[in-house]
This record gives C-alpha cells, sequence and structure tokens, in this order.
C-alpha cells in the first residue's frame, strides 16, 4: 500500500493519473501540522512490483512550491511588542509511505 500526503492544489491531479493508469486510489482530505494547512491523502492499494510506478507518478505530479506565511506569535510579556513578519517556506512536495499488507479483502 502507497500512503501519499501531498498539497491540496496536487491531489487532484495525482488521483486522475492514478485512475488512468489502472491503479485504485483513495483521496482523503487532511491537515498538515506545522503550517496548520489543508492537504490531502492519496492511498492506492498496489501490488509490490507497482509500488515504483506509483512513486514516479506521484514524483510526477507532486511539486514543492514556496508560500509566504505569517509566523504564529510567540507568547509575550506585557509590554513587550511582536513584529511579526511574513517568512518564505517552501510545501508541497509529497511524503510517501510505503506499507507492507498481510491481507486483503474487497467486499
Amino acid at each position: 500500500m502507497v500512503v501519499a500526503i501531498v498539497h491540496a492544489d496536487d491531489a487532484s491531479a495525482l488521483v486522475k493519473s492514478l485512475s488512468q493508469a489502472g491503479y485504485g486510489v483513495t483521496h482523503l482530505k487532511s491537515a498538515g501540522g506545522f503550517l496548520r494547512k489543508q492537504n490531502a491523502t492519496v492511498v492506492a492499494g498496489v501490488p509490490e512490483r507497482d509500488v515504483d510506478r506509483v512513486i514516479e507518478i506521484v514524483r510526477d505530479k507532486c511539486h514543492s512550491r514556496t508560500e509566504q506565511v505569517s509566523p504564529l506569535p510567540p507568547v509575550i510579556e506585557p509590554g513587550e511588542v511582536y513584529m511579526p513578519y511574513p517568512m518564505e517556506v517552501d510545501v508541497g512536495g509529497a511524503t510517501v509511505f510505503v506499507l507492507d499488507v498481510n491481507r486483503f479483502e474487497k467486499c
């Protein structure tokens, strides 16, 4: 089983490409912890021989990008001033997990 956590903007193209390649795929909406932004978790149950092909499709469809974000304000003492400045961070791409499945049933 291949589990890919991808940027929400890349999810539709990834699901479409995996489906066109003949793979059954499930798209789940999820949210990341660091930026608290929406992303997507795409799950595909594939034979071991197809794992590299699926990862190749993920690499082709999921790209890193740079976004401007405002950092979360720190806890400050009364009288202190916090001046938030936007910063650039790299987001997107994909985090891919490949899991062995001991049993699979389609009911």
